[in-house]
């Protein structure tokens, strides 16, 4: 059983940053692959980025690709995710999942585990 708790979020003017965290415990994360997801208003939930905690091999959405900045901290089992140029649609609530591995990264319903979410507000 692993428990997920995300922080970080909030409102800001497009072009800004913002880092989100995740705090992840209840397990030994070495096995474990580590997704962060958001959902907008009427939209489905969608994959963004996540990372293999084993070794940091990371991947990303398409379209946060350069922008997004994915990492895990091994001292604290926390998993960052930077967030840099700001568009409006980037807007949505920001969840952190995990599942052990391997799995495809970017399928939500291969995840076991999922945090509250975290409101990204991102102002025009």
């Amino acid at each position: 059983q692993v428990q997920l708790v995300e922080s970080g979020g909030g409102l800001v003017q497009a072009g800004g940053s913002l880092t989100l965290s995740c705090a992840a415990s209840g397990s030994t994360l070495s096995n474990y692959v580590m997704g962060w997801f958001r959902q907008a208003p009427g939209k489905e939930r969608e994959f963004v980025a996540g990372v293999r905690w084993l070794d940091g091999y990371t991947y990303y959405k398409v379209s946060v690709k350069g922008r997004f900045t994915i990492s895990r901290d091994n001292a604290k089992n926390t998993v960052p995710l930077q967030m840099t140029s700001l568009l409006p649609e980037d807007t949505a609530i920001y969840y952190c999942a995990s599942v052990r591995g391997p799995v495809v990264f970017s399928t939500s319903k291969n995840y076991d585990f999922w945090g509250q979410g975290t409101q990204v507000t991102v102002s025009s």
